[in-house]
Order: C-alpha cells, then structure tokens, then sequence
C-alpha cells in the first residue's frame, strides 16, 4: 500500500463518527444477510427417527414427519412439534417467524404490541414485525448496493466520454443528459406499472435508467481537468493511445474523486425503492420492504411499534450512510492530507 494510501486511511480511522457509522453498516449488512438464519418459522437442523434435515433449505412433507398430509409440514403445527419432540430434536433460530409467517396461534387481535413472542410486536396481518425488519433491510441493502454499482458503471463511462473527447461529443452527450434528467420519473414508473409487473430486477433496471447521470458531471469535470495535465501530453506524445491513456492514466484520479458520492447515491437508492413501495409502485404486496413497513404505519396509527422500528432502522442507516460518505471526502480532500 502507498503512503499516499495509508495517509488516507488514518484521516478516516481519526474520523470516530465515520469509523463507528462503517462498523454499524458492516453490522447491520451482516444481520440482514443472516436473516434466513436468525428469522425462521423453520428448524435450521432437525433430527427425526436418526434421520438429519435442513428444513431451512429443504422442503419436507407432513407425511415425513408422522403425518397424513402429502403437503408441506407446517412447523407452527402443534401436532408437528410434538412429533419432533418425541422422534427427535431440532435447532431453531432465535426468531421463530419468517417475512410472512402469520401468528395464528395468537390469542391477541393484530396488530399486536411487543411481547415476548414478538420482540417488536406484529403487524396487521400477524407477521412478526423484527423478522420483515430483518428481511427488508437485507432487500434494501442488496437492491442499493445493485443499483449504486450499475448506475456508477453506467455514468461512469459516460461521463468519461464526455470529459476526454470533449467538442461536440461533450455537447451532444450533455444536451441528451439535461433532456433525460428533464423526464417525469414519476409519472413513468406509474405508466410502466400499468404494464410491467413489478419485479426485484424490472425495478432495478428501471430505476437504473434514471439514476446513472448521478456521477456523469464529477467523472467529466476530472477527465477535463486530467486530459490537459503535462504527463497525459507526454504520455500522448509518446505515441499512447486513447485508452491506455483513459485506463492508466486518468481513470485512477477519476475513481477517486467518485469513490465519495457512492455513499449518498446508495441511501438515494434505497429512498427511491422505500419511496415506491409506499406508494404501491414498487415490489409485489407481500414481499417485505421498509416502504410497505412505513405504508403499515400510516394505515396503522394505533399501533406506534410499528412505525417506530421502521423510523428507528432507516435513521440509523441512511445516517451511517451520510456519515461514511463525509469520512470518506475528508480522507480524499487534499487539505487535510496536508494537516
């Protein structure tokens, strides 16, 4: 690693806000990714009459565990738990509930308020409320870090096109750029979901095709500024070509100036799929997001738990995320690599 490197990195470790905002990111993306494990309405290991399942990845029938019934088991069953209990045993996860597992077993009229059952309580349809946080966190996530990376591909190379070549590829790609960005975002998406089911990837290519100018004006100011610099003259001179000259040369300073926005465009991200999922844009109803967790609370106003934990995790995330992306730009700024 080069001192320059290192130098960067003591900046952002001095940084305690920005150090403890990327250890809670790392947390909270560990969990969500755990969640199959930690959020289960089924054993991850059970041993019935000296057999081994994995009924958290494997499909096992209700014949199979002493039963009559050629369909799945059903593990909340109590006719199924005694079966185990008495055949054999299993591991459960520390949350018995999966994304859409309904508590019909509860006494209580949902939405019900957290209990020991429920550590957060249930939304109106039963379904425990920290495991949907758990599975919409780790959807969030995976679908923002999907879309910064496309869009930043995307814009990226855009945006380098734009800034080495200049004249009146510069212009053209610019007037294209302002009549895109000019669009109805809205107002499409609403037309596109008249006709398109909305899917995990459908949203994602969707929202890619509006996201990508994010990084076009940064990538293309540093390439205009780089382009002229003595050393790009020499090695041009030198007979280099355009893309040796773009790949070696001008593309390290150009990463470096972008590396600071991917933050904020990740919380954008996940804004935007929030923002759809709320209004009914977005996922298909059912699937567990922190747009349909919000949408629950504002149809839900007797039941604070509800929005409490959705305020309480998205504050906690984007605020980590704006924390990272403001210990990164002082790690990058050349005044204080000079402190």
């Amino acid at each position: 690693m080069t001192s320059l490197f290192q130098k960067r990195k003591r900046i952002f470790f001095k940084n305690k806000l920005a150090l403890g905002a990327l250890i809670l990111f790392c947390v909270l993306f560990v969990l969500s990714l755990l969640s199959p494990v930690l959020a289960n309405d089924k054993p991850l290991l059970l041993r019935y009459e000296n057999k081994w399942y994995f009924p958290f990845v494997q499909n096992i029938t209700d014949a199979e565990l002493g039963g009559n019934l050629p369909t799945y088991a059903d593990y909340q069953d109590s006719f199924t738990q005694e079966q185990i209990a008495q055949h054999g045993w299993a591991v459960w996860a520390p949350i018995r509930y999966g994304a859409n597992t309904v508590d019909y077993f509860s006494q209580e009229a949902f939405p019900i308020a957290p209990n020991k059952s429920h550590w957060l309580g249930t939304d109106d349809q039963g379904r425990d409320l920290l495991a949907r946080l758990l599975y919409s966190l780790r959807l969030s996530l995976l679908f923002g870090l999907l879309l910064t990376f496309l869009s930043s591909v995307i814009g990226f190379f855009v945006g380098a096109i734009q800034g080495y070549f200049g004249g009146k590829t510069d212009l053209s790609v610019g007037r294209f750029i302002e009549i895109w960005g000019s669009l109805p975002q809205l107002f499409i998406l609403i037309i596109l979901a008249s006709f398109v089911k909305p899917t995990f990837w459908t949203l994602l290519i969707i929202l890619m095709l509006f996201s990508w100018p994010n990084l076009t004006g940064v990538v293309r100011a540093e390439f205009l500024r780089v382009r002229n610099l003595d050393y790009i003259r020499v090695a041009r001179t030198l007979g280099a070509g355009d893309l040796n000259l773009i790949v070696r040369h001008i593309l390290p300073n150009a990463l470096i100036a972008t590396v600071t926005y991917l933050p904020f465009i990740l919380s954008g991200a996940i804004v935007a799929l929030s923002a759809l999922d709320f209004l009914g844009l977005g996922l298909p109803p059912g699937t567990p997001s922190l747009g349909e967790l919000i949408r629950e609370a504002k149809e839900n106003l007797n039941a604070p738990w509800i929005g409490l934990s959705v305020l309480v995790l998205m504050t906690t995330l984007l605020a980590a995320l704006l924390l990272i992306g403001d210990g990164v730009r002082s790690a990058l700024d050349p005044h204080e690599q000079e402190k």
